[in-house]
C-alpha cells in the first residue's frame, strides 16, 4: 500500500465534533505557502553528491524537502498547530495518488519490459518477506524488545500490518506496539534511509539497475519513490525502466502483502521469535510492561482529525506541482500544466471508484491500472498521453510529495522518543535487509531468466 492510505497519527484523542474540522482559510493559506516555499526551495537547491570511498551518496531535492518540512513542523519557537500538520497529512494522501498517476504513465509504455522481467519481479518478493525476519528479528531479540519484536519485524509495517496484528493479537498487545514503533520509524526515516542505501548500492556498480528498481518496491509509496529516484540519479539513461519496475514491484507487493503477511510472515515471525527467545509461554506480556494501550496508540489508528476538501487539495497540488516541475525543467510549458490536469482527473476517478465500491477497489489500484492502460502500446491515445506526462519530471513530483510529508511529521517526534531507542537499529536493519535482499534475489532471477 502506498502513503495515500496511511492512518494519520495524532497526539491527543479528538471528539467526533472536531474530527471533521475544516481549517480556516487563513491558516490553510499558511500551510499552502509553506508547501510552496519548501518544495520550490528544495528543487532550487538541487542534488548534493557526497563521495564515500569508491561510492557516493546523493542527497536529492526531495530529501531537502522532507528534512526542511520536519524541521518546520517540529520546531518549538513558533509551533506549527497539530491540525495543520493533520491537514498536510490529508494533502499528502492525495499527493501520493498524483505520484502514482505519474508512475502509471511510466508503466504503460514499459509493459512489455515488465512482462519480460516477470519471474524476477515475482521472486524478488521473497526478499521483502525474509529480509526483515532473518536479520531484523534476531537483532530485536538480542536487544530484548520482548513480544513487540514480532510486530516490528514481520514486515516493514505498511498500513495493512495494523489490521493483521490487531486481529491476531489485539490492539492492546505488545505486538501491536511493535507495529506502531516500526510504522512511525519508517514514516519519519524510511524515505531518507532507503534513498541513501539505494544511492550507495547503485554507485557501487555491482547490481543491475533493474534489480535495484525491483528492490525499491519495499515499504510505502514514498519509500519506493525515494529508492527509485536514487537509482534513476545514477542511471538516468534507464529512468523509464527503473521507474516502471519499481512501481510494478511496489504494486505487486501491495497485492500480495496482505495474504503473505497473514498466512506466512506473521506466523513465521512468531515461531522464529519463540525459537530465539526460548519463550514458549504467553506472548501477551512485554517484559512486565502493562498491555493497556497508550493514548498515542489509540490516536494513531484514528481517522484524520481534519477535512480538507478534495477540490482544494487538487488545486494546491496542481498549482504548486506546476511551479516545482517548471523549476526542474528550467522552463514554463503548457504541457506541464496539461499533464497535472490529466493526473488530477485520473486521481479523481480513482477516489470516486474507491468511494463507490466502499474501498473494495482501492484508489491506488484504479489510478495505476487506468493510467497504465491509457499509456500502453494498445491505447489509441498513448502517444498524446506520454507526450504530456513526459514533460513532468518524476523527481520533482517526489520533491513535492516529501515536502508535504515532512510538514505532517513534526507531531510524530515525541512518540519516537517514547517508544525508545531500540527501534532505531532494528528499523535500520529491517529496511536495509529488505531492500538489499530483494535486490539480490532480483539480480539472481534476472541472470537466470535474462
Amino acid at each position: 500500500m502506498s502513503d495515500s492510505t496511511k492512518p494519520q497519527p495524532a497526539t491527543t484523542p479528538m471528539s467526533s465534533r472536531t474530527h471533521r474540522l475544516v481549517p480556516a482559510a487563513r491558516p490553510l493559506g499558511v500551510l499552502i505557502a509553506l508547501i510552496a516555499l519548501i518544495s520550490v526551495g528544495a528543487q532550487l537547491i538541487g542534488p548534493l553528491v557526497i563521495p564515500v570511498g569508491v561510492a557516493a551518496i546523493t542527497f536529492l531535492p526531495m530529501i531537502w524537502g522532507l528534512l526542511t518540512g520536519i524541521l518546520v513542523s517540529a520546531q518549538r519557537v513558533r509551533p506549527m498547530p497539530v491540525y495543520l500538520q493533520d491537514a498536510a497529512g490529508v494533502i499528502m494522501s492525495v499527493a501520493v495518488l498524483v505520484l502514482c498517476a505519474r508512475l502509471a504513465f511510466t508503466i504503460g509504455p514499459n509493459i512489455p519490459l515488465v512482462l519480460d522481467a516477470g519471474p524476477a519481479l515475482l521472486l524478488q518478493e521473497v526478499g521483502h518477506l525474509f529480509g526483515t525476519i532473518l536479520l531484523a528479528l534476531p537483532l530485536a531479540v538480542l536487544l530484548k524488545m520482548g513480544p513487540a519484536t514480532i510486530g516490528a519485524t514481520f514486515s516493514i509495517d505498511r498500513e495493512g500490518s495494523f489490521a493483521m496484528v490487531s486481529e491476531r493479537y489485539g490492539p492492546s498487545s505488545p505486538q501491536y506496539r511493535g507495529v506502531l514503533s516500526m510504522y512511525v520509524f519508517g514514516t519519519v526515516f524510511g524515505a531518507l534511509l532507503v534513498s541513501l542505501i539505494a544511492s550507495l548500492a547503485s554507485s557501487l556498480g555491482i547490481f543491475d539497475a533493474r534489480a535495484l528498481a525491483m528492490g525499491a518496491g519495499v515499504g510505502s509509496g514514498s519509500m519506493m519513490a525515494a529508492a527509485a529516484a536514487a537509482v534513476v540519479a545514477q542511471h538516468p539513461d534507464l529512468s523509464d525502466q527503473v521507474l516502471a519496475l519499481a512501481a510494478t514491484s511496489n504494486l505487486i507487493t501491495g497485492f500480495l502483502g496482505l495474504y503473505v503477511g497473514v498466512w506466512i510472515a506473521l506466523p513465521l515471525a512468531e515461531k522464529f521469535y519463540r525459537l530465539l527467545a526460548r519463550d514458549h509461554g504467553d506472548l501477551s506480556d512485554d517484559e512486565g510492561t502493562a498491555t493497556t494501550p497508550e493514548p498515542t496508540q489509540t490516536a494513531v489508528v484514528a481517522p484524520p482529525r481534519v477535512h480538507v476538501p478534495l477540490l482544494t487539495t487538487m488545486a494546491v497540488l496542481i498549482g504548486i506541482g506546476f511551479i516545482v516541475s517548471s523549476v526542474a525543467a528550467g522552463r514554463i510549458s503548457l504541457s506541464i500544466l496539461v499533464g497535472y490536469l490529466v493526473m488530477a482527473a485520473l486521481v479523481a476517478v480513482g477516489i470516486g471508484v474507491a468511494r463507490v465500491t466502499r474501498g473494495k477497489l482501492p484508489a491506488i489500484i484504479v489510478v495505476v491500472t487506468v493510467g497504465a492502460l491509457l499509456s500502453s502500446p494498445a491505447s489509441p491515445v498513448d502517444t498524446w498521453m506520454i507526450g504530456q506526462l513526459e514533460s513532468i519530471d518524476f523527481l520533482s513530483v517526489c520533491t513535492l510529495l516529501l515536502s508535504v510529508a515532512g510538514l505532517s511529521l513534526g507531531k510524530e517526534l515525541p512518540m519516537l522518543r517514547k517508544i525508545g531507542w531500540k527501534i532505531i537499529p532494528v528499523g535500520v536493519v529491517s529496511i536495509t535487509a529488505s531492500f538489499l535482499l530483494s535486490a539480490v534475489v532480483a539480480e539472481f532471477a534476472l541472470g537466470l531468466w535474462g
